[in-house]
């Protein structure tokens, strides 16, 4: 299965993705990733995995549209048959949402439809969850839709929420039982025990305009 991923930062859930795939946990492999930001480490870990890699952003194509086709080109030609968003925080075009329909999965860190949308990412997700005295918390596997967290949820993985936890402490568990929870999510999928509706393997997809 050729999987492209779509990071903005730092890219650790990119990299679980990358070690599944060379120590055979994950029969897949990254073919492409693409980042918003030209800083992301994303970038840096895929350059030392020698996987192709592009920045796509506002300053690359200042037209929107021109940006949607753009991304969605370079997954096709990249082969990409699924594509995850792995910490991006754009929301994608109309373009590339048709061509990869079905087949555009994002992971999230809370159990939603709790604590998601625009602005709920990062460290704003955690401090939410602490200021609702939430008992438990965790992290999502969806669909992709036209608006943030919104898609259909695939998989779920559950954290609980521990006397005296911190913005900090309550992050890093809900992010090591994450990258779990999608190289298990994407493993199913490459085994054929999850089946996308749009994934395409052995098929090039082709732009829907």
């Amino acid at each position: 299965m050729n999987i492209a991923v779509l990071a903005s930062h730092e890219g650790t859930t990119l990299q679980a993705i990358i070690d599944a795939c060379a120590d055979g946990h994950l029969d897949a492999q990254v073919v492409m990733v693409i980042c918003n930001n030209r800083d992301a480490g994303a970038l840096r870990r895929a350059a030392l995995a020698g996987i192709p890699s592009s920045h796509l952003s506002g300053s690359t194509h200042p037209d929107p549209a021109a940006l949607d086709l753009a991304i969605s080109k370079t997954l096709i030609d990249a082969g990409a048959e699924l594509v995850f968003l792995a910490g991006y925080l754009k929301r994608l075009g109309p373009i590339t949402l048709a061509t990869f329909a079905g087949a555009l999965l994002n992971t999230h860190p809370s159990l939603l439809p709790k604590h998601g949308g625009l602005g709920f990412h990062g460290k704003n997700v955690h401090a939410a969850v602490l200021a609702a005295a939430e008992h438990e918390t965790g992290a999502t596997v969806h669909f992709v839709s036209g608006d943030y967290d919104t898609g259909a949820v695939i998989k779920q993985c559950r954290v609980p929420v521990l006397p005296g936890d911190t913005v900090d402490s309550l992050a890093t568990r809900v992010q090591q039982a994450e990258r779990v929870l999608v190289v298990e999510t994407l493993a199913a999928i490459a085994c054929g025990q999850l089946r996308p509706p749009g994934l395409r393997l052995g098929r090039r997809a082709v732009v829907v305009s």
